[in-house]
């Protein structure tokens, strides 16, 4: 079985350096939008509740990375993952919080200003991070893997990668909202929805071109990633619920801390500065791909789960 898993990381997918462009462009927009809402007031709820927003930030840019380290080198021991799949997983766990967060932890009922709060620290702080965290656990991996070719993660290609695709657009939006706060109110919303749509789209586009090499892997891809969305989210939760954080504040950490932007994962991906063309990234393709769609299934399921659900503490 493992034999022929590994073809998946010699997939090559018919994905044009205009795909990539369209994508560059699609990510840029996404963040220029979640910038627009970042501004002081964001920061207000991490002064105001310094407990939660520390026990976020350590939820998604230390124990998620982390404990996806270790379930890497569980899966991998027992040959049930690909070196790419795991590098995919592991770049997914460095990136910053998916954008649809916000509307994900509202719906559930949780606590917008924590999630917005959250939001505006891991999109800046994820300049630095991703990097730092990914060249720090790939390597890791990519030293006690079976990697097809040497690997050689380039952190400062990265960097300077994540920069253009985070800080620009993030600067752009901030200083947009600030100058033109009229404006702003008007079109929030529907860049918000409209950068969602154009994410989809693309992902979707993504997986028509190569339906027969997704095909060829989609239950076990599909059940990889499900079982690392579920590390994720129950870590957010538990570990609130560890700190004694409120129900509103756990499920917020938890959707923050379980949905990631995987479409930032997906440049790198196929960005050849910083992962190396020799590389099979098949795997870290599929993996990252499949983790646009299904961490917006299980985010919207599990908040439609706990609007059911009332609570009365709010300490």
């Amino acid at each position: 079985m493992y034999e022929s898993l590994k073809l998946m990381d010699q997939t090559e997918l018919n994905f044009s350096q205009d795909g990539l462009l369209i994508l560059n462009i699609a990510i840029a927009f996404i963040m220029f939008g979640v910038a627009l809402k970042i501004t002081p007031e964001s920061f207000k709820s991490l002064v105001v509740k310094p407990k939660a927003t520390i026990v976020g930030v350590v939820s998604q840019f230390v124990l998620l990375p982390a404990l996806t380290f270790g379930l890497v080198m569980l899966l991998n021991a027992f040959h049930l993952i690909t070196p790419g799949v795991g590098l995919g997983m592991l770049l997914v766990a460095s990136c910053p919080g998916g954008n649809v967060s916000n509307f994900i932890s509202s719906f559930a009922n949780g606590n917008p200003a924590l999630s917005v709060g959250l939001t505006a620290f891991a999109t800046i702080g994820a300049i630095f991070i991703t990097p730092l965290n990914f060249a720090f656990y790939g390597s890791m991996f990519a030293a006690k893997s079976p990697l097809l070719v040497p690997i050689e993660i380039n952190p400062v290609e990265m960097f300077k990668t994540v920069v253009l695709l985070l800080g620009i657009p993030i600067a752009l939006g901030m200083g947009f909202a600030w100058k033109f706060p009229k404006t702003t109110a008007k079109i929030l919303k529907p860049i918000q929805n409209l950068s969602v749509v154009f994410f989809m789209g693309m992902v979707v586009i993504m997986f028509v071109n190569n339906l027969e090499h997704f095909l060829n892997y989609m239950i076990w891809i599909v059940l990889i990633v499900f079982l690392h969305n579920l590390l994720a989210l129950t870590t957010g939760y538990s570990v609130s619920s560890l700190f004694k954080l409120n129900k509103r504040n756990r499920r917020t950490i938890s959707i923050e801390t379980g949905i990631q932007n995987s479409g930032l994962g997906l440049v790198l991906i196929f960005n050849p500065a910083v992962f190396p063309e020799a590389l099979d990234t098949g795997g870290m393709s599929i993996v990252t791909a499949w983790w646009g769609i299904w961490h917006i299934i299980a985010g919207l399921v599990l908040a439609r789960i706990w609007r059911n659900f009332a609570y009365t503490d709010e300490a």
